[in-house]
């Protein structure tokens, strides 16, 4: 077969969020930051917090399996999984998406665990779409991931607000070589190291144990240790680099702005939400604002999707473009068609 007659199609997507919320007053109080802030610039209703069994790569499974139910696809016929559950999760050095392919059934497949933040989902749309189209024994590919980075935020370092928004939950999507709907085309994605150690937990590896002490000093939460260069970098080049990865994503889709149906897009700040839909030429109904939610990490791309559909804002006939960045830093952007193709 020839690679340009290949399409790779989204047959479903699943997601996992936990019951138990934390309130934007609950933040306001704990964070001593006024609720209308957390609400209007943060952006944040609520956001989910996980309850005592709702482990990352366990909730990942969850959402997989909410994936999987949505089909026809039995999860034998799975050939890869690509696991995006974070490396803050049940155990460290584990291959989590192992454990993820064995829970679901899908005995036939390998998987291998992959991170980008929370640029990770596009990363391995590119990844899972490339594949199908190199390897002719790759069929169908599982994208799944769970996600609990809000456990550690500390409330208290008003230098990491612009993580406070960090949640708790679970996402997959199914993907079918010539699957006849919802087709994956082009992806862009860009990186720039001088941030890579910017957001960090710093006694969290061989660098700096976790020691009692190092713990009780807060350094087992994730901080911003460099906030001016950081500050004054993003914004120099953050909306420029997700600009320019979705022209780069469209023109390798053959697509133009002019053509965005719908804009999936991980859960920033709300100026900047709206910033982007300006830019894009685009209406708020033509996206999902996750104030609901908070910030799930790469697995917002899952919940947009399922909460589009809901809300009957993602349509058959919209070309989706999906948009997120990873802290270290890196910025991305893919193109899907939604519906009959």
């Amino acid at each position: 077969m020839n690679p340009s007659d290949v399409s790779v199609g989204i047959v479903s997507a699943g997601i996992y969020v936990p019951e138990p919320v934390i309130s934007a007053a609950e933040i306001a109080a704990e964070s001593g930051i006024p609720e209308w802030v957390i609400r209007e610039k943060f952006g944040m209703n609520q956001k989910h917090k996980p309850g005592p069994d709702d482990h990352t790569n366990q909730m990942a499974i969850w959402a997989a399996q909410d994936c999987l139910a949505k089909c026809d696809i039995s999860p034998e016929e799975i050939d890869v999984v690509l696991c995006t559950t974070e490396e803050w999760k049940e155990y460290l050095l584990w291959t989590a998406g192992i454990k993820l392919a064995y829970e679901v059934g899908a005995t036939r497949a390998w998987a291998v665990d992959m991170h980008l933040r929370c640029g990770g989902t596009i990363a391995a749309l590119k990844m899972a779409r490339d594949m199908m189209i190199a390897d002719p024994e790759v069929n169908t590919v599982l994208i799944a991931g769970g996600y609990r980075n809000g456990d550690l935020i500390n409330f208290k370092n008003h230098r990491t607000t612009f993580l406070f928004n960090l949640t708790a939950g679970a996402g997959a999507l199914l993907l079918r070589k010539n699957w006849p709907r919802n087709h994956v085309l082009g992806a862009h994605l860009m990186a720039d190291g001088f941030m890579s150690e910017h957001v960090i937990v710093p006694a969290s590896g061989t660098k700096q144990f976790p020691t009692d002490a190092a713990v009780a000093q807060d350094l087992f939460y994730l901080d911003l240790v460099e906030p001016e260069a950081m500050k004054d970098r993003l914004n120099a080049v953050s909306m420029d680099n997700w600009m320019h990865c979705i022209d780069e994503a469209l023109r390798k889709s053959g697509r133009t702005r002019a053509d965005i149906g719908y804009l999936n897009v991980l859960h920033m700040k709300r100026s900047g939400h709206l910033d982007m839909l300006e830019r894009l030429g685009l209406t708020e109904e033509q996206s999902v604002y996750l104030s609901d939610y908070g910030h799930t990490g790469e697995q917002d791309a899952m919940i947009s999707i399922v909460e589009g559909l809901k809300q009957g804002r993602l349509k058959d006939g919209d070309l989706m473009i999906i948009v997120a960045a990873g802290i270290g830093y890196a910025w991305g952007a893919c193109c899907v068609q939604w519906g009959p193709c």
